[in-house]
């Protein structure tokens, strides 16, 4: 694997995305999202190193907060949370998902998740705990960590 170089450049580009109203949701008068979702590491580079990965988390959490807020005067139901995919990091995500025209899936249940699994030791002091409950399932033959917040959306 090639060396990546630029790392503090990459990171300080992804913060000021962060930060600015690049992820400003537009509710629009009919307003839906129909499993609305964002890769924050789409060519998968935490995969070959621990603190990249952190760093991309890290960069999850606070877009998933700021989208949050966002969703605050958003009059319909909606559910949102954060995907952590366990060997391809690439699939991680944040998702928005409400009732939409395209199909008649919300709320999305997803039946094998099981919340209030050990969070990985290596992420544990990412995720606040009193903010967000913290699920876990298989899902195509990866393991997925699912991070919700516990006040704001239904719950997955």
């Amino acid at each position: 694997m090639k060396k990546f170089r630029g790392k503090k450049r990459y990171f300080h580009n992804l913060s000021r995305e962060l930060n600015v109203a690049y992820y400003d949701l537009d509710f629009g008068e009919e307003g839906w999202f129909d499993f609305w979702h964002t890769h924050l590491d789409f060519y998968g580079r935490g995969d070959n190193s621990l603190k990249l990965r952190r760093e991309h988390i890290k960069a999850h959490i606070i877009l998933y907060t700021s989208l949050l807020e966002n969703l605050q005067v958003f009059e319909k139901p909606y559910q949102s949370w954060i995907e952590l995919v366990d060997e391809d990091t690439g699939s991680d995500a944040v998702y928005i998902h409400t009732p939409n025209p395209n199909d008649n899936n919300f709320p999305l249940k997803l039946e094998n998740l099981k919340w209030d699994c050990p969070i990985p030791k290596q992420y544990k002091d990412l995720i606040n705990l009193n903010e967000f409950n913290v699920g876990q399932y298989t899902g195509e033959s990866n393991n997925v960590l699912i991070i919700q917040s516990k006040n704001n959306g239904i719950r997955l």
